[in-house]
């Protein structure tokens, strides 16, 4: 991974409810290098940008997109960065690896009536609190509440299933184990960003 695809929100981006203070250090803080530790609770931000050359059209300015992500795995966070990229999605990608971490970040957004990302991808096996409460909290939150939620699991647990439909995700993908099935993965995020479903 190249350091600078890594990097700390601008005031001039078109976020400003991300830039937020958080419980357990700053959200522009990033986890680092070899350090991974998916329970510090810390905030990592990718910024996502076309691999391609061609410029935007004239009439239509592109849509960044803004997407949370809350995973523990450091590898499956490369794999959906890479399939996002490969998709072209442009935006920013914010990672919490930690079920606790996820729900203060939301807290934070409530108390500071700040837009939630569009799309929220969460996996259940989380440490210090399970996806499925994340979800719950998600659905209960007056800024994510609307949020497009896909539950990204290596669970497929008819279990896992049920209860993800009946607290609101949007979909439920089980993580492939093919290469090439991870990255398809950037199409149905980038699809459901345009969409909204």
């Amino acid at each position: 991974m190249a350091s600078s695809n890594v990097f700390t929100i601008t005031p001039n981006t078109p976020a400003p409810g991300w830039v937020l203070p958080f419980a357990s250090g700053s959200l522009n803080e990033q986890v680092e290098g070899s350090g991974w530790n998916p329970s510090s609770g810390r905030v990592q931000r990718f910024s996502l940008q076309s691999r391609t050359d061609k410029p935007a059209e004239p009439t239509r300015p592109r849509k960044l997109a803004s997407i949370l992500l809350i995973e523990d795995n450091r590898a499956d966070v490369e794999l959906v960065r890479e399939a996002l990229l490969e998709h072209e999605v442009e935006g920013e990608l914010i990672v919490l690896t930690n079920g606790e971490s996820a729900i203060e970040f939301i807290r934070t957004l409530d108390a500071q009536r700040a837009e939630c990302p569009g799309l929220v991808i969460l996996d259940l096996n989380l440490p210090k609190r399970h996806g499925l409460e994340v979800l719950e909290f998600v659905r209960q939150s007056a800024s994510c509440c609307r949020a497009q939620v896909v539950i990204l699991s290596s669970s497929d647990s008819l279990q896992d299933r049920t209860e993800a439909t009946r607290l609101g995700a949007s979909r439920y993908i089980r993580k492939p184990s093919r290469l090439q099935e991870f990255m398809s993965l950037g199409a149905i995020f980038k699809a459901i960003l345009d969409n909204g479903s």
